[in-house]
Formats: C-alpha cells, sequence, structure tokens
C-alpha cells in the first residue's frame, strides 16, 4: 500500500528481503519473529515514501478509472480499487495497522510492532475504520 506502481513496489518488497537479510544477524528473540519482520518492513516502507514525498508525486490514470458494469466480479473489483485508494489517503502509522489488521495480525502484535498501547491500537483501528468508511462512501 505504500507504492501505487507494480515496478516500484516489486523494488520495495525486494528493499525489505535484503534489509531483514542483513538485519537476520541483529534479531535478540525479544519479540515474536513475526513482529520484528514487520517492524523491519514497515521502517523501510516508510523511509522508502518519505524519500518519495521530496518528488512530484503522478498517479497513472488507468488506476483511478473505474470501470462501470453489470458484473459482480467487475463490481467487486472496483470495490477493492476504492479500498485500496483510501487506505493510500490514510497516514503512515494508520496504513501500517490497517494491513496489519488485514492482514490478521493479532492487536497485541500490532501495538508491540508500533510501539503503542493495545487499548490504543484498539481506539485508532475505530477510527481507521470509520475514516475508511467516510473516504468510500461520501
Amino acid at each position: 500500500m505504500y507504492e501505487n506502481d507494480p515496478d516500484v513496489r516489486n523494488d520495495l518488497f525486494q528493499e525489505i528481503v535484503l534489509q531483514l537479510w542483513k538485519s537476520f544477524a541483529s534479531f535478540r528473540g525479544e519479540a515474536k519473529i513475526t513482529t520484528w519482520m514487520y517492524r523491519i518492513a514497515l521502517n523501510t516502507a516508510i523511509s522508502g515514501f518519505r524519500k518519495q514525498t521530496r518528488h512530484v508525486k503522478t498517479e497513472d490514470l488507468k488506476e483511478l478509472h473505474l470501470n462501470i458494469s453489470d458484473g459482480w466480479a467487475d463490481d467487486r473489483e472496483e470495490e477493492v480499487q476504492r479500498l485500496h485508494w483510501a487506505i493510500r489517503q490514510l497516514s503512515e502509522i494508520e496504513r501500517a495497522m490497517i494491513m496489519m489488521a488485514l492482514e490478521e495480525v493479532p492487536y497485541e502484535e500490532i501495538a508491540e510492532t508500533i510501539g503503542i498501547t493495545q487499548n490504543n491500537v484498539r481506539v485508532r483501528m475505530n477510527r481507521i475504520r470509520e475514516k475508511l468508511k467516510k473516504l468510500m462512501c461520501p
């Protein structure tokens, strides 16, 4: 969700894998391996995102174009596209939290990864859901 362009998204994925590989020796086992991996991936994605925000950002109009169709599959695809668009409107931390939630990461692990309490995760997730609802149904 930190990149729209598939080629740049693949580059980001490779950068995350590289950072995980380089950082593995420093893994101390104080947290779950998945939490540690999310933290590395999140930091890599955010640092890449921050570098990009210094440049003029453009979007491919093909991705923003929504086709109107009678088919259920097309409607489902349109919903997924709108959800992706709405998620891209969130802040970096909100995006990270919702992506972990969509991957069914437990709130405990989200809290540990982000560095906040579980209760704060619950409150923020409720706010994020409300924000997404407003963005998707104006």
